[in-house]
C-alpha cells in the first residue's frame, strides 16, 4: 500500500473524480504531433500550430476529463484554458530518444525542474521511460538511478510522481509484431514490479495493457499470441505485480478497441485505477485542423471528440477501480 502525504493526496484528488478514478486526457506529444499535423498540411504550421491544436483540445475536452497531461514546451497555453475542475499533469522528459545511441536513454528538459513545473501549476509530474527489463545491466542500472533521482526530486517538492513505462525489446525492431506480442506480458509486468520498489518513490504507474489485443483470440481474425484465457490471466497477474495505483495508456489504438480492452481488463479481474488516454480520443481531429483550420478542428472536437471521451467515461465507470483502497495517509 502507498503512503501519501496530505499534499500529495489533495493533488491526486484534483486529478481524479470524486470516486478516486483517473479519467485523464493526454496531449503531451511534441515531435509526433508535429509530424501528424505536417502530414495533412502542405505548409509548415510551426510551433504555433502545435500550441493552437493543444489549446483546442484542452478547451473542447477537459470539461469531460478529470485532468489533462501537457508538456511545458508547447502545452502551457493549453493549461490556461482547461476547465477549472480539471487537474494538471506536466511532462518532465525530453520527447522521444536518441535513436543513434544504444538503450533509449532518458533525459530531462534542460530548462525545467520539478520545482519550476510545480510553480507553473502542475498538480503532478509525469516522466516517460522506455524500458526493456532484459536489456544490459549497465543500461538498466543507468535508468534505475535516473528514476531514483526523479522520484527524489518529486518527493522533495511533495508532488505526485507518475511514471509512464513504455516497454520494448532491444532485439525486436517492431513492437507491433507477433514476435513482440509473445514477450510483451513479461516485459510489461516485470517492469511494473521493478518500479513498484519504494526506492523510486513512484506514486502512480502509467502502463501499457499487458497484451497486444490485436493478437488476442476473439479480437483478431489473424494470428494470435494468446488465447482469451491466457490474456485474461496476464491482466490478473499485472494487477498482482504492484501495490501502487496504476492507470492504462491508450498507445494510439482506436477509441473502440481501447474501450473493449478496458472491459476485458475488468472481466479479467484487473484493478486498474483509470486511464491517461491521448490519441484514441483526439487523433482523428488532427486532419481537419491541418487541412481546414481551427473551426474545422473545433467542430470535430465538439462532435466526435466529445463522443469519444463521453463513451470512454461511461466504460471507465463500469470498469475502473478506485485508488482510495491502495493508499494510506
Amino acid at each position: 500500500m502507498l503512503t501519501l502525504t496530505n499534499t500529495k493526496r489533495e493533488a491526486l484528488n484534483r486529478l481524479s473524480d470524486k470516486d478516486g478514478i483517473i479519467g485523464a486526457l493526454a496531449i503531451d506529444q511534441r515531435g509526433s504531433l508535429k509530424k501528424m499535423i505536417a502530414a495533412g498540411n502542405t505548409s509548415d504550421v510551426g510551433d504555433e500550430g502545435i500550441i493552437r491544436f493543444k489549446e483546442l483540445v484542452s478547451e473542447g475536452l477537459t470539461p469531460f476529463a478529470t485532468s489533462i497531461l501537457l508538456d511545458p514546451e508547447y502545452g502551457l497555453p493549453a493549461a490556461k484554458v482547461r476547465h477549472p475542475d480539471a487537474g494538471l499533469l506536466v511532462a518532465y522528459e525530453k520527447t522521444g530518444y536518441d535513436a543513434t545511441a544504444v538503450g533509449r536513454l532518458p533525459d530531462l528538459l534542460d530548462e525545467w525542474s520539478v520545482k519550476r513545473l510545480k510553480d507553473a501549476g502542475a498538480d503532478a509530474i509525469k516522466f516517460l521511460l522506455y524500458y526493456d527489463v532484459d536489456e544490459g545491466e549497465k543500461i538498466n542500472d543507468y535508468k534505475h538511478v535516473f528514476m531514483e533521482r526523479v522520484g527524489s526530486e518529486c518527493a522533495a517538492e511533495d508532488i505526485p510522481f507518475f511514471l509512464e513505462i513504455v516497454t520494448y525489446d532491444s532485439r525486436i525492431d517492431d513492437v507491433k509484431s507477433l514476435e513482440y506480442a509473445k514477450v510483451k506480458p513479461h516485459k510489461v509486468i516485470d517492469a511494473m514490479r521493478e518500479f513498484s520498489n519504494p526506492r523510486y518513490q513512484v506514486d502512480v504507474l502509467k502502463v501499457e495493457v499487458p497484451v497486444d489485443m490485436n493478437f488476442t483470440e476473439g479480437y483478431t481474425e489473424g494470428e494470435t499470441a494468446y488465447s482469451k484465457e491466457k490474456a485474461s490471466a496476464y491482466f490478473k497477474e499485472q494487477s498482482e505485480a504492484t501495490g501502487l495505483p496504476f492507470i492504462f495508456l491508450s498507445a494510439g489504438v482506436s477509441a473502440e478497441l481501447f474501450q473493449e480492452t478496458l472491459k476485458f481488463a475488468k472481466e479479467s479481474g484487473s484493478t486498474f485505477n483509470g486511464v491517461l488516454c491521448g490519441r484514441a480520443t483526439w487523433k482523428n481531429g488532427v486532419a481537419p485542423f491541418a487541412e481546414r483550420g481551427v473551426e474545422a478542428a473545433r467542430a470535430w472536437l465538439q462532435d466526435t471528440g466529445r463522443k469519444n471521451i463521453k463513451e470512454l467515461n461511461k466504460v471507465l465507470k463500469e470498469t475502473a477501480s478506485s485508488w482510495f483502497g491502495k493508499v494510506s495517509g
